[in-house]
């Protein structure tokens, strides 16, 4: 299609060419049709990953079986102390939907508040936190990419209630080297609220330190966090981009 307005424009320049409507017009290729959620449903071409009745999809951080807590709302919660749980399959590029409640019952402060995270490749953090009228560092917070970008706004709820994640992820290029060639980016919806606008991912989040180039040769999983926090998931599905 580039190159369509290229030849045009052209054209336009040297006047050998006087526009119509349909000089314009791009017919092909058609948006493959599909239906959208509605409210809390799928859209029909999603993946779902968790729906509220097994963990038929996810494992373990060491590849055995997933032993979060299934909950008879159609919800999971952590597990502390047994590890965090991915998916069995790999994921490039996506379009996430996920909600999550930290506990009603607030035990520590800061960090250690509702603290889990969602992990794009088991690389990349969007932050899942109790920031509700509390206090910690600005891109440690809620809907952070954890200690590289502060959200635009704080948009969380109070303890104990549901809130949404819609995130879109570019993944980033590498060589086959491991040099990389384009930076991924970040899209955060937090409860229907922009707080990340296509931010550059700057490579892994880490806890002490500085981001580095995330192994080329270590497995594309999404990965929810254990950090001791009986934190719960619900709802979670994904579009491949």
């Amino acid at each position: 299609m580039k190159y369509l307005f290229f030849f045009i424009g052209i054209a336009a320049a040297t006047g050998q060419v006087k526009f119509e409507p349909e000089h314009t017009e791009v017919w092909e290729p058609k948006p493959t049709k599909i239906t959208p959620g509605i409210n809390t449903a799928p859209p029909s071409d999603a993946i779902v990953l968790f729906d509220g009745t097994d963990l038929s999809l996810w494992e373990g951080e060491d590849g055995t079986p997933a032993s979060w807590t299934l909950n008879d709302d159609q919800s999971l919660t952590v597990k502390p102390k047994s590890g965090g749980i991915q998916t069995k399959a790999e994921f490039g590029s996506i379009q996430l939907h996920i909600e999550w409640k930290s506990p009603e019952i607030v035990k520590g402060e800061g960090q250690g508040r509702g603290n889990s995270g969602i992990f794009f490749q088991k690389a990349y953090e969007v932050q899942v936190l109790d920031s509700y009228e509390s206090v910690t560092y600005s891109n440690g917070q809620a809907s952070s990419v954890y200690k590289q970008h502060i959200p635009l706004v704080n948009a969380t709820l109070p303890p104990g209630k549901w809130q949404t994640y819609d995130i879109v992820f570019n993944e980033p290029k590498y060589e086959a080297d491991g040099k990389r060639i384009k930076k991924g980016t970040l899209t955060v919806f937090h409860n229907g609220v922009l707080v990340q606008n296509n931010v550059e991912i700057q490579g892994t989040s880490v806890y002490r330190g500085f981001p580095k180039l995330r192994d080329i040769n270590l497995p594309k999983k999404l990965y929810l966090q254990d950090h001791g926090d009986r934190v719960s998931y619900r709802n979670i599905w994904l579009r491949k981009l």
